[in-house]
């Protein structure tokens, strides 16, 4: 185990990063952690493996964590790579996952923020009998974004009820 291990951050590659952030403030609750980056010269160039690179972004502090949790680092490169689109089942980063009280008023915003639907909401039962409505949207750019609602499971009595 790595000593002293601690989650910081996810990062985002952005074609347009303020556009893409203002999308994460907007709906999730998202906060900007300041100072915004712009980052250039041979130790990025060094650091990345990316010769001519320069980059700006921001990071947002996650809602529900306070004020010390992780944050979602979206950034855009001067020098963009090609590469296939986001898929649920690509190997890689597969999504970003929320939890929201609705998950179909949830979509409906994604949606109308310019998101994308990636399949229908449905609800699952756990191994303990726990309930999660969920569905996959994508966000403005199509990185592909989890919206869920957990319900706890319910207890022996009523089930039989």
């Amino acid at each position: 185990m790595i000593k002293g291990a601690r989650y910081a951050h996810t990062n985002l590659v952005a074609h347009d990063w303020r556009r893409l952030a203002a999308f994460y403030v907007e709906l999730f609750g998202c906060t900007v952690v300041p100072p915004e980056r712009d980052y250039r010269g041979a130790e990025l160039e060094a650091g990345t493996g990316v010769a001519g690179a320069s980059l700006a972004g921001v990071h947002l502090r996650l809602p529900g964590h306070g004020a010390e949790g992780p944050t979602l680092e979206i950034f855009t490169y001067s020098i963009l790579a090609n590469g296939d689109a986001p898929a649920v089942n690509r190997p890689g980063l597969g999504h970003l996952a929320f939890e929201v009280n609705s998950v179909s008023q949830a979509r409906k915003q994604v949606l109308s923020a310019g998101g994308k639907a990636v399949g229908e909401v449905v609800t699952l039962v756990t191994a303990a009998g726990s309930r999660v409505t969920w569905c996959y949207v994508t966000d403005p750019e199509g990185n592909i974004i989890e919206l869920q609602s957990w319900q706890p499971a319910m207890s022996p009595e009523l089930r039989d009820s």
